[in-house]
């Protein structure tokens, strides 16, 4: 069975994309959520949940643990069981319990700059040092890697206590190898760091790159770890608040367990629980794949009218993620003010680099999962405002 994403009006919706703007003139492309609708199957479960008209606390089903470990045991060789499984509101939630539950306050928490923003965040609000294993640039190839020299040496201080990965990286684009991972995983034992992988983007990978978990590796390498992941950016759910922690470690998850208590968000939304069990039990895959090749299709026409209208602009080479990733290095302005003057005068909204850190202080994120004619109309404008 085939599906044809359908995309309809968001505006005046309350749709935090779209309605954020300051005029109804303003394209989106910035905050990470798609202008397509869900797959049908979900929207089905949620209408028959709402013909009951009751919507008190929800018991979370075996079924929900079990449609978890089944759609990661068959789609992606991850191999885990129903108790290793904590449910919360969001992946950020998820990370900052987790932080608190592993830390105490002025430990180092390590990220790979730049990096997704709540990671900075959620490192703060629990008191903690934010470390960067700044990734290396690699201006040929036009994609990060990661410096294995520094992260061993950021790895070896007394107070260096979790690393926080992000496979897929947001906003870089990469999928991170088992190679690379691998390593990752060597140098955390040697130093004793407990490794938090953000996989919310497991599922949007381009061509034919391979995600690989964090928590697939041998079991000697990844028993310890932690990994957060949800299907509200595959299938554009994040309003519905719904994710899962993994660890397989007994005593860590129990200490998980109680910091989501602490944090008070132990409660999640039925809503959220029929959609999960609908996307990963009723045919999500084929619907999934055919979003990915559109998607994947979007990157290419957009790195291909880049490298055209702007060639001193280069395009990251994205393999994961809907979020291209533009140098912007060759102007003469903050990302800010490019991201204010794109809004101001040519009103398209796409995101400044310096949010993820000051490794992305010379580049722009902009948003592809929306129709094409729409992300055509977008890149003019962007593109009438870089020339």
């Amino acid at each position: 069975m085939s599906y044809k994403l359908s995309a309809p009006s968001r505006r005046h919706t309350n749709s935090y994309k779209w309605d954020s703007a300051p005029s109804d003139d303003v394209i989106p492309l910035w905050v990470a959520d798609m202008d397509f609708e869900t797959y049908p199957a979900i929207t089905e479960a949620l209408q028959r949940r709402v013909a009951h008209g009751i919507f008190g606390y929800t018991r979370v089903p075996d079924a929900y643990y079990e449609a978890v470990c089944r759609w990661f045991a068959s789609r992606h060789q991850w191999h885990f069981t129903p108790s290793d499984i904590i449910y919360t509101s969001g992946v950020v939630p998820a990370i900052s319990a987790v932080i608190k539950a592993l830390t105490l306050p002025g430990d180092q928490v390590i990220v790979q700059g730049p990096v997704y923003n709540c990671f900075y965040s959620s490192i703060r609000n629990n008191g903690c040092e934010t470390v960067s294993n700044a990734l290396i640039y690699n201006k040929e190839k036009l994609r990060y890697e990661i410096d294995f020299d520094d992260l061993d040496k950021k790895l070896s201080h007394e107070r260096a206590r979790i690393l926080l990965l992000c496979n897929p990286h947001n906003p870089g684009g990469r999928v991170w190898t088992r190679s690379e991972l691998t390593r990752v995983a060597e140098l955390c034992c040697k130093h004793g760091v407990r490794v938090v992988s953000d996989e919310i983007h497991c599922e949007l990978t381009l061509h034919d790159n391979k995600y690989t978990p964090f928590g697939s590796l041998p079991d000697e390498l990844s028993h310890g770890s932690i990994t957060c992941c949800s299907p509200s950016k595959a299938f554009n759910i994040a309003g519905l608040q719904i994710a899962n922690i993994v660890c397989r470690d007994a005593q860590v998850r129990e200490r998980i367990d109680r910091a989501i208590n602490i944090n008070e968000v132990c409660d999640v939304n039925p809503f959220g629980v029929e959609a999960l069990m609908a996307a990963y039990t009723d045919g999500g895959e084929e619907w999934l794949n055919g979003l990915r090749q559109y998607i994947t299709a979007n990157y290419e026409w957009l790195r291909q009218y880049m490298s055209e209208a702007l060639p001193h602009l280069p395009v990251m080479r994205m393999e994961g993620t809907y979020l291209a990733w533009v140098d912007c290095s060759a102007i003469d302005e903050t990302s800010e003010e490019i991201e204010e003057r794109l809004m101001r005068e040519h009103k398209v909204w796409v995101n400044a680099g310096s949010m993820y850190g000051r490794e992305g202080e010379h580049f722009i994120r902009i948003n592809m999962a929306c129709p094409r004619e729409r992300l055509v109309e977008g890149l003019k404008r962007i593109v009438e405002g870089l020339k």
